[in-house]
């Protein structure tokens, strides 16, 4: 079972790595990112507390990832190839309780960092503000998101550089470059 793990900043292209990776490779595509906006259009309570979090540029509590994530992993079905966690885990906490999830059923996963420069970032996501609907993609909250993402989860990337599963990608590429580089490293650790 193959477990990939996505990380970058906003806007570096994890959505659309993840759809090649889901055509390719067959894998069940998590992005918790639509998963928390679901929950958001359903109206709950948690939705409410969820868009005011999101709005602001801020992460959803721990606690509450964790237990999503380890709902959806007791859903797969038991034929799954796999696993892409897009957007999930933002912490190190996240990151060790993945880890725990993924060893109680035998599994491991590898982290691919996209790296995007960040002039580059802010651009793409203005671009896709343009017609996304999108209220967390303004100059305002880009910011906030990226400081967000370089003070929490970065330090993710370095919890799986010590475990050993951890590949930089550069996604300051195209589209097709970037998914060349991906596609060469899971096709070396599949073997």
């Amino acid at each position: 079972m193959l477990n990939v793990i996505l990380c970058g900043a906003p806007g570096s292209g994890k959505g659309t790595q993840s759809d090649l990776l889901v055509e390719k490779y067959g894998l069940q595509h998590l992005s918790t990112g639509d998963v928390l906006r679901a929950e958001i259009k359903s109206g709950s309570e948690l939705g409410k507390e969820i868009d005011g979090l999101i709005s602001r540029g801020e992460l959803v509590p721990d606690h509450k990832m964790i237990h999503l994530i380890e709902n959806f992993l007791d859903q797969l079905p038991s034929d799954s190839k796999g696993v892409i966690f897009d957007g999930f885990p933002r912490t190190v906490e996240q990151a060790e309780a993945l880890t725990m999830m993924l060893n109680r059923r035998g599994l491991k996963a590898v982290m691919l960092d996209l790296m995007v420069e960040e002039d580059e970032v802010i651009k793409r996501l203005l671009e896709r503000g343009k017609t996304s609907g999108r209220k967390d993609d303004n100059y305002e909250t880009i910011k906030q998101r990226l400081h967000v993402f370089h003070q929490v989860t970065k330090p993710v990337c370095t919890y799986y550089l010590k475990h050993h599963n951890y590949f930089l990608i550069n996604g300051n590429h195209s589209i097709d470059l970037t998914f060349a580089q991906i596609d060469t490293i899971l096709q070396l650790i599949s073997k």
